[in-house]
């Protein structure tokens, strides 16, 4: 019986998916304020209670290794916005809970939550190094391929580190929603080869490239986690820029053809100093 020979291997044992990096754990966190009961509160308690959480939240905006924000919350879909970036689930359990030992909890109904993880795609690094290690004959997950895949995700993580563990972008507005990639019928990205969606993100990519400066992006993996594929968090001065980086992406052939979007929250930071005005009654 002839011996496959590593260079001889199977077309379809190639893989279809990109690497990709992970860094931050994020949680999201909506709330409506219950504003009946807060407000059957008298002034000093609610007062009290205000500034218990004030210091709590200072706390968790003050980290060095993944921090917490606020955000006042702009139409019906919450008062409230809370993001966590940690190191693990367990760090953002931490976080969940220590919100939820505040007493400002009793007042705060959760609306809405997102679970994901901070990620980037590498899929012109893939490729490339697929390309090369298909030329010296190395067999696709072989012990000498997963070496060398994971050499190079080391390489790139050294990279681009800063964009893995972030700090929350210091920007007045934010825009947050969550997308799919379609998998209906003819319009499924994941029946597309490899170099098809490679092409596609690099067009994608040029896009937002043209909005640099105005607005920064943070991109966050949840397949497995939550109930959308990827969680997107936009944070600028401006809100505008916001209407016009979607709506410009919506031309987009990655968009146009292949993306679901989820619902958009809009919100403003704010400091733990200002939960007086965000609550105010």
């Amino acid at each position: 019986m002839k011996t496959e020979r590593p260079s001889e291997a199977r077309s379809d044992d190639a893989p279809v998916a990109p690497l990709t990096l992970e860094g931050f754990s994020v949680l999201h966190q909506m709330f409506r304020l219950k504003r009946a009961e807060w407000r059957g509160r008298l002034e000093s308690q609610r007062r009290q209670i205000v500034d218990d959480a004030a210091k709590e939240f200072d706390a968790l905006a003050s980290r060095e290794d993944g921090e917490s924000a606020i955000f006042a919350g702009l139409g019906h879909k919450g008062d409230l916005f809370v993001i966590h970036f940690r190191r693990s689930f367990d760090e953002l359990s931490e976080a969940q809970t220590a919100i939820g030992k505040l007493a400002l909890s009793d007042y705060l109904e959760p609306t809405s939550s997102y679970v994901s993880i901070i990620e980037i795609g590498l899929y012109e690094a893939s490729m490339a190094l697929y390309e090369r290690l298909a030329e010296q004959g190395l067999r696709p997950r072989s012990p000498e391929w997963q070496k060398a895949v994971e050499a190079e995700l080391a390489s790139q993580r050294q990279k681009i580190a800063p964009r893995l563990f972030p700090k929350i972008p210091n920007r007045r507005y934010l825009c947050f929603y969550p997308m799919d990639k379609k998998r209906e019928g003819a319009d499924n990205w994941y029946r597309l080869p490899m170099e098809e969606r490679r092409r596609l993100m690099h067009d994608h990519g040029m896009v937002g490239r043209r909005f640099a400066g105005e607005v920064t992006q943070i991109i966050s993996g949840s397949i497995g986690f939550d109930d959308y594929e990827w969680g997107v968090d936009l944070f600028a001065d401006d809100p505008l820029v916001f209407k016009k980086l979607v709506y410009e992406m919506r031309f987009d052939e990655a968009s146009a053809s292949y993306a679901k979007f989820g619902p958009f929250y809009t919100g403003i930071r704010m400091a733990p100093a200002d939960l007086h005005r965000i609550l105010a009654i």
